[in-house]
């Protein structure tokens, strides 16, 4: 019985089983499309993973790209700019060691240059001064000052100062002797444009300097870069016209001068010693630790004297240039001014002060008013200038100074000669068209008949005369040569062509007429 029921369970399992198989079936129908969801989303975060994946290495191929190209530009930069593999430490210092002695040949050096600057100068002649700036030994202590301060070579600073001290003494006696004997007072335009400094004069000095150092240090010629630097920085100059300032007695062209001297003196030591540091000079260095101190201490005290009130100087060159240049631009502004319609400037004057500068206006004409006056006056505070006083001097009710009347006096000079200029040009043009006309007149009907009959024996007679010629529009009139040919034949257009250009050429004019007609 127990084997039959039990028959019968395993009968009866195969019913139940069939229930069972079939929630089995959708128990794995329902896996299934779980399992393909999870396989298609762990696909599209796979892809998702792939691109991202591509991204980043798509950003790190750029940066890498990147970086390698600014570190090839950089490499090549420093390569074209390298100025290390050529210099020569060594042989530098020793030759501008060698350049700061102040004796024999570079004594007599100095004086024949102060004589030339000096000369050149006086009579104006700029090839004359550049040949002083070749001959003058004064950059060599200069420099030396500069190499000194980059090496800490306490010897060296005091023999460059020593030398270049007794080499200004000199210069300025020598040129002071020159321009007290000559007869030749005059301040020439050379000489009044080293008494008063600008900030490009500061600009020259230091990379003249530059360029010197870098020159004296490489290993090829540098004659001609040295040449230039002496030419640009113009050490003479300045000294000459300090020098004629204690001649003449004017004491401001003497400190104009020295003061312009000073700068570039500073300059051109300033960047010979920041070369120096630059390039890596060896140091010099000392045995007893407590003197390569108290050198150090000297120098750098020597470098803060003269540092500081060199500061104080560029920044009054600077601001004079600007004061300058802003008053160029504040007249030109006014001249442009309604209110200045009736008037002239005939001269200016701008001077800088650090306390208040000022610009003298003199003008002739209808006098301003005092509203118009204060007009000009306020166009100084919209442009820059509020410190500036405004000092105009009108010719109306009151006689101008000799300087302001000199100055008219040139200007209706240079007026008249301009005028005169212009109507011996207008002169000269109509000499020329009358010497033209002439010519013309000079050709008869029968000179001019026995000419066409040999080049052009179909050409039966020839009438000449002259047209005037009217433009209705604009009411002009000239006067054309004009020529009636009658032909025997029909000419052909290469003849009457031809014969129409040797004719221009025989009137000397390409402005003529020339009909063509056949003989009945």
């Amino acid at each position: 019985m127990e084997q039959n029921k039990s028959t019968e369970n395993k009968r009866q399992k195969p019913v139940d089983g069939t229930t069972s198989t079939t929630t089995d079936t959708d128990a794995t129908a329902t896996a299934y499309t779980t399992t393909n969801s999870a396989t298609n989303s762990l696909n599209s975060f796979n892809s998702n993973r792939t691109g991202d994946g591509r991204q980043t290495s798509n950003k790190k191929n750029f940066k890498t790209e990147a970086s390698s190209f600014f570190k090839d530009t950089w490499h090549y930069i420093k390569e074209i700019v390298n100025i290390y593999d050529e210099s020569d430490a060594g042989t530098t210092i020793a030759n501008l060691t060698k350049g700061v002695e102040f004796r024999g040949d570079n004594v007599w050096l100095l004086l024949f240059a102060m004589i030339i600057a000096s000369v050149g100068l006086n009579v104006n002649s700029t090839a004359v001064i550049i040949g002083a700036m070749l001959v003058s030994p004064l950059m060599g202590p200069i420099m030396g000052v500069g190499l000194a301060i980059g090496i800490n070579d306490n010897a060296l600073l005091r023999k460059s100062l020593k030398n270049l001290l007794v080499m200004v003494v000199i210069a300025l006696l020598a040129s002071s002797v020159y321009f007290l004997l000559t007869p030749l007072s005059d301040a020439q335009s050379e000489l009044l444009a080293r008494t008063k400094p600008t900030i490009f004069d500061v600009f020259i000095a230091f990379f003249g300097g530059a360029a010197g150092i870098l020159a004296s240090s490489r290993k090829q010629e540098k004659i001609t870069v040295v040449s230039g630097v002496a030419i640009a920085t113009a050490l003479m100059p300045p000294l000459c016209t300090a020098g004629f300032g204690i001649g003449t007695g004017q004491p401001m062209y003497f400190f104009g001068a020295f003061y312009l001297f000073f700068i570039n003196s500073f300059f051109i030591a300033l960047a010979t010693f920041l070369m120096v540091r630059y390039l890596r000079f060896p140091k010099k260095t000392y045995l007893d630790t407590t003197v390569e101190r108290k050198v150090r201490r000297s120098i750098a005290i020597f470098t803060i004297i003269v540092l500081i009130p060199s500061i104080f100087i560029a920044i009054n060159v600077i601001k004079e240039t600007s004061f300058n240049s802003s008053a160029i631009g504040y007249i030109d502004d006014i001249q442009k001014n309604p209110v200045m319609q009736n008037v002239q400037i005939i001269s200016q004057e701008r001077n800088y002060s650090r306390k208040g500068s000022e610009i003298v206006l003199s003008l002739v004409g209808q006098p301003l008013t005092a509203e118009q006056v204060s007009i000009l006056q306020n166009r100084m505070t919209e442009l820059g200038l509020e410190d500036t006083k405004l000092t105009i001097k009108q010719a109306a009710g009151a006689s101008l100074d000799v300087k302001t009347q000199a100055l008219m006096l040139q200007d209706f000079i240079e007026d008249k000669d301009r005028i005169i200029a212009e109507r011996d040009s207008t002169i000269e043009r109509l000499t020329r068209q009358i010497d033209i006309e002439r010519h013309r007149a000079d050709i008869t009907a029968n000179q001019l008949a026995d000419e066409i009959s040999a080049l052009y024996p179909e050409v039966k007679e020839i009438t000449m005369s002259k047209a005037v010629k009217v433009n209705t529009k604009s009411g002009k009139t000239d006067s054309i040569p004009t020529v009636t040919l009658m032909w025997t034949t029909t000419p052909g257009e290469s003849q009457t062509s031809s014969l129409k250009s040797w004719l221009s050429v025989r009137f000397n004019t390409d402005n003529i007429d020339v009909v063509n007609l056949q003989a009945q």
